[in-house]
């Protein structure tokens, strides 16, 4: 009889792991599965990004481009988010462009999940959620993954314990996991250079004249709410932070370490003719002051370290009761975006950008899912 009892101990005990196994499986692989990116009226076309490098066709590493094109000829613009998931700011202002602008002239590419095998899983020893959501004005809600800052070792696996960069450059290891260390790639190379090859493939077959990259960053880390830009675009970034100033945005200007090498504003620069910049924007949920990484964290970018932070001086970033939302880390990046597009067709005439049906400022800062549209 005891032996019987402590068969079907045993055969509980079997039973409950295999449930919790079973149930970890399908939320692993519930990251896999993209929210919807809803396109509005003003996107002409989607293409993948093997398209540009076929060798990434099929696997996680490929993602959706949108193609806004205008009806009159002129200049072109690629536009960058997610280079890193675990920035949501950046994510959901690309998106923003997709599910809103219209082009009346020139081009613009959208890369709404550049990693997109980083947003498939989160960092680890971080407890960040897997999920977050927005909601809309007819009550419903959007869907939207917090990633990682790296590709996921699924797509990528081992790193070396030194990243030898394409420009001889060392690098630590983990960096090649990194897209915004491996520009300008190798279509050869591991999986993350394969995407930044393709990016860049696209940027040179595609004549790309700007290039803007979208991120976040702490709070307490010097280079925040700021234009970074490749010396050939230092008028045009000079140009949009006075522009912005003058609008009621406070905006720095940081130009591109000539030595630092890997990110998009150093080697898409180098390597073509494009201006190129980086917008970076203050998140409390990107830094290490912060306390639980909730969604809400995530979403209302409230957090008592950071505010006890700021009132100690400790931060490179404004910082109050009220947050660092994601509404207005959003609307701080269309509305840099808007006033870059502006100064570019000030400079270059002969390659206009213009675009319509940008959401303004204000707007988004009132409510982001304003202007998300509805999933039918």
């Amino acid at each position: 009889m005891m032996r019987l009892k402590r068969h079907f101990k045993f055969l509980a005990f079997t039973a409950s792991v295999a449930i919790v196994v079973i149930l970890s499986a399908f939320s692993f692989t519930a990251m896999w599965e993209d929210p919807p990116i809803i396109p509005g009226s003003g996107v002409t076309e989607i293409k993948m990004l093997s398209e540009w490098l076929p060798s990434i066709e099929g696997t996680m590493l490929d993602t959706e481009v949108y193609i806004i094109r205008g009806a009159e000829e002129g200049g072109r613009f690629l536009l960058l988010g997610g280079t890193h998931p675990n920035e949501p700011g950046g994510t959901l202002a690309a998106v923003v462009f997709v599910e809103n602008v219209s082009a009346l002239s020139g081009t613009v590419y959208v890369i709404p999940r550049s990693n997109h095998s980083a947003f498939t899983h989160n960092d680890a020893m971080e407890g960040a959620p897997q999920f977050f959501s927005i909601e809309l004005p007819d009550g419903s809600e959007r869907v939207f993954r917090f990633g990682s800052r790296r590709t996921n070792p699924i797509a990528q696996w081992p790193d070396p314990t030194i990243y030898l960069h394409p420009t001889g450059a060392t690098l630590g290891g983990g960096e090649v996991s990194n897209l915004n260390r491996t520009f300008p790639g190798r279509e050869n190379g591991y999986s993350t250079e394969k995407v930044a090859a393709a990016i860049m493939n696209l940027v040179l077959e595609e004549d790309i004249d700007l290039v803007c990259d979208l991120h976040e960053s702490s709070p307490e880390y010097p280079v925040n709410n700021a234009i970074v830009f490749h010396q050939k675009a230092a008028e045009l970034a000079i140009m949009t932070q006075m522009m912005l100033e003058i609008e009621g945005i406070d905006i720095r200007l940081e130009e591109s370490p000539v030595n630092l090498r890997g990110l998009t504003h150093r080697e898409i620069g180098d390597n073509s003719d494009a201006y190129v910049v980086l917008l970076e924007v203050s998140n409390p949920s990107q830094g290490r002051l912060r306390g639980k990484t909730t969604d809400e964290l995530v979403t209302e970018g409230i957090d008592k370290y950071y505010l006890q932070a700021s009132k100690d001086g400790k931060l490179f970033a404004p910082y109050d009761e009220n947050g660092y939302p994601l509404d207005l880390r959003v609307a701080r990046h269309v509305a840099t975006i808007r006033v870059l597009l502006d100064s570019w067709n000030m400079m270059f005439p002969e390659r206009t950008i213009f675009l319509s049906d940008v959401p303004p400022y204000e707007g988004l800062v009132d409510g982001l899912g304003t202007y998300l549209n509805p999933v039918s």
